[in-house]
């Protein structure tokens, strides 16, 4: 809610935030331009999630351009949650992580097991998996990417 935004807000102005650091903050869409209207300068503002093309019939997504029409410049793909329950596949995140840096957004592309897989001894396959997707769309770009 916009009280613990406020707060968290508040928190960054106060600092002291490292000059040699890019901050970003994601936050829930319906808060974007809210937060971006209240953070120092020196902290960009990330989208939760976005789609993989600029415009149809996709009730309830938000588009690489509306995020940039409002002034921020990250978006966040490939979450945990989002691979989880929304089933979200490499193929998907790769594609959304295509469209976002053709629309002039940085990416931070989430990468990373369950706990089942995890207890599989799957790590390292599951993240060269999700790596591998995301190599072919990224291309010379990795200046924009950050893998998390």
């Amino acid at each position: 809610d916009k009280n613990q935004i406020n707060e968290i807000v508040n928190n960054l102005k106060k600092g002291p935030l490292d000059p040699n650091v890019e901050i970003v903050i994601g936050v829930p869409a319906i808060y974007l331009a809210y937060v971006k209207s209240i953070v120092p300068d020196n902290v960009w503002v990330a989208a939760q999630n976005c789609w993989k093309t600029a415009k149809g019939a996709f009730t309830g997504e938000i588009s690489p351009a509306m995020i940039r029409d409002i002034g921020c410049d990250w978006v966040i793909l490939g979450h945990s949650e989002r691979r989880t329950i929304f089933g979200e596949k490499d193929d998907l995140v790769a594609e959304k992580v295509a469209h976002a840096l053709e629309s002039g957004l940085k990416v931070i592309a989430c990468i990373g097991e369950t706990l089942e897989e995890r207890e599989a001894g799957k790590t390292e396959e599951v993240v060269f998996r999700q790596t591998k997707a995301l190599i072919p769309v990224i291309g010379s770009n990795w200046d924009k990417v950050v893998l998390a």
